[in-house]
């Protein structure tokens, strides 16, 4: 199957992906395609020493989320994309895409869902005084990181975490999950009835 990866960003899930697709631990996952919104981010150097086609659509060139989304799926079906990841992709996607890709597409958000949805999720789980947080794979809707959980992990929250610290562990969990959940939905191994995903024997 193959696979867009969207990032934003530094790009480290999209480095796990890569990583496991290197090993030979994503396959029937290919990653086909790294899509970037943001000029130099450091996501299209990774897919650079990786060999990895990119490709920049900056989102500041487009007077809105449908020119944005319009110019995304060019791309992905010029690519014969089948399945997306988002890997730190910091832009909320719409029907209009979400609905190209219908549960295959892929996110993953520092918080137990639904706890804590949207960009701040670790420094709202600190502010609120958690004992436990964590990483959520899930499928992607209509809503903000509100769609069917693939993979959860527990991380606890230690009395001298910050920011930084926490979230770092958090990748940690991230970084295994997220390629496991491709490889998963690639091979067809994702039951999906209602909001519960089963795993399918392989």
């Amino acid at each position: 199957m193959r696979f867009a990866v969207l990032a934003s960003g530094q790009g480290s899930n999209l480095q796990a992906l890569i990583d496991a697709q290197q090993r030979g631990a994503l396959a029937p996952a290919e990653i086909a395609l790294v899509v970037c919104n943001r000029p130099g981010a450091p996501a299209l150097a990774r897919a650079a020493a990786a060999g990895v086609r990119s490709v920049l659509i900056d989102h500041t060139r487009h007077p809105n989320r449908r020119s944005f989304e319009d110019a995304l799926l060019i791309e992905l079906r010029s690519a014969d994309i089948e399945a997306v990841v988002l890997a730190g992709f910091m832009r909320i996607l719409t029907d209009h895409f979400v609905g190209a890709f219908p549960l295959r597409i892929l996110n993953t958000h520092p918080a137990l869902c639904p706890a804590f949805p949207g960009v701040y999720a670790v420094r709202q789980a600190l502010d609120y005084g958690v004992k436990m947080t964590g990483c959520t794979v899930h499928l992607v809707d209509s809503g903000v990181d509100t769609g069917p959980i693939v993979f959860q992990a527990v991380v606890p929250v230690v009395d001298d975490d910050n920011e930084a610290s926490l979230h770092e562990r958090i990748r940690a969990h991230e970084h295994a999950l997220l390629p496991e959940a491709a490889r998963l939905l690639a091979a067809g191994r994702l039951r999906i009835e209602g909001r519960r995903v089963q795993i399918l024997p392989g």
